[in-house]
């Protein structure tokens, strides 16, 4: 979306309305996380998405030093980055406005577990992207220790979801739970091949969840395909 269109006039007529903005990659699933988020929120009518490349963007690094995705726009210029930062931020606007309970509970058992469910799936994504990262080099640039290190840390967190996956069937969605699913379809969008196996009782439930509007708005895809 060009950065022009972001511009509306307020309601009186005079001065100009500045909206957030969000730089996101469709490759990335922090970017995916925090527009699946938005849209959970209802909070998609406030925020311009703007869909960057990371890696050649200047106007990225101008806002955000590490020139990273996701990256937050507030209307007064300030840059929120990480995506657990970006959501938390997101999660209390909804609240404040009354457009939404949130996706973060506020405190006790279910606020813990939103957290934790959410710091597992981001250490899925981090190793995901690593190791694909890791898989496209040269054989002697490879690290075999260190591939193999993300690769364990991908099973075991399969398996942990696995058996978490009855209270996640049953808690109400919350944080956590976009969190894990985007991991788990960020691991299939690398290996579509399907190098990591997924029970089959996971997958049914990503099935389920997947049908979301704010899952089908926002699927992974190479830059330019779909765009």
């Amino acid at each position: 979306m060009n950065a022009k269109r972001n511009r509306r006039k307020c309601a009186n007529g005079k001065g100009l309305w500045i909206m957030m903005q969000l730089y996101y990659a469709p490759t990335s699933p922090f970017s995916r996380k925090v527009r699946v988020v938005l849209r959970e929120l209802g909070l998609e009518k406030q925020i311009s998405e703007i869909l960057i490349d990371p890696w050649t963007d200047e106007a990225l690094r101008a806002h955000n030093p590490l020139a990273k995705v996701p990256t937050l726009i507030l209307e007064d210029g300030m840059a929120v980055f990480e995506s657990a930062v970006i959501c938390d931020y997101l999660d209390q606007l909804a609240k404040s406005q009354g457009i939404s309970k949130g996706v973060i509970p506020e405190s006790g058992p279910a606020r813990l577990s939103a957290l934790k469910w959410q710091g597992l799936a981001d250490g899925m994504m981090a190793a995901t992207a690593r190791l694909y990262a890791d898989s496209q080099r040269e054989d002697g640039d490879r690290s075999e220790d260190v591939m193999e290190r993300q690769a364990q840390a991908i099973t075991s967190g399969i398996e942990a979801i696995l058996d978490g996956l009855p209270a996640l069937r049953t808690e109400e969605p919350h944080l956590g739970t976009w969190s894990v699913l985007i991991a788990l379809y960020y691991i299939d969008f690398r290996w579509p091949d399907r190098r990591f196996d997924i029970p089959v009782r996971v997958r049914d439930w990503m099935a389920i969840m997947s049908e979301r509007e704010s899952f089908t708005e926002t699927t992974f895809h190479l830059p330019h395909d779909g765009d």
